[in-house]
């Protein structure tokens, strides 16, 4: 009976121990902002943050475009749709999000002019997989 009862026990500690896929996410992206935010990631791009949409299911990458990035004009010319969705379909940082069908949005902001949004997408799995 003893034996038993320290069977179930340790059944119950370790499914009170897993973390669903929602609150993995979220904390990983609370994480990432906390310590990597802002960073730069090239010589005019800098990512400015990374949240988790419970709701929708949709990872949200904000970034900032600066220098001779920051132009409209250059940023329609370089297809950032289809770059980023080959850059969503070969990221194996993602799988698992991927694996259960989450979205991902991309968000670029421009820095001389504060509050513009230069570009944004959100892929779903109908886009990536």
């Amino acid at each position: 009976m003893k034996k038993i009862l320290i069977a179930a026990m340790a059944v119950a500690a370790l499914t009170a121990c897993q973390e669903s896929l929602e609150d993995r996410c979220a904390r990983e992206a609370k994480e990432y902002t906390e310590k990597n935010c802002p960073s730069p990631l090239g010589e005019n791009i800098t990512i400015d943050s990374l949240s988790f949409d419970r709701n929708t299911h949709t990872m949200c990458y904000y970034y900032t475009l600066s220098g001779k990035a920051d132009d409209q004009a250059v940023v329609d010319k370089t297809n950032p749709r289809q770059v980023l969705l080959q850059e969503v379909r070969n990221a194996t940082t993602t799988k698992a999000y991927k694996d259960a069908g989450y979205n991902f949005k991309y968000t670029y902001m421009s820095k001389k002019n504060p509050g513009k949004v230069l570009f944004e997408a959100t892929f779903t799995a109908k886009d990536y997989k």
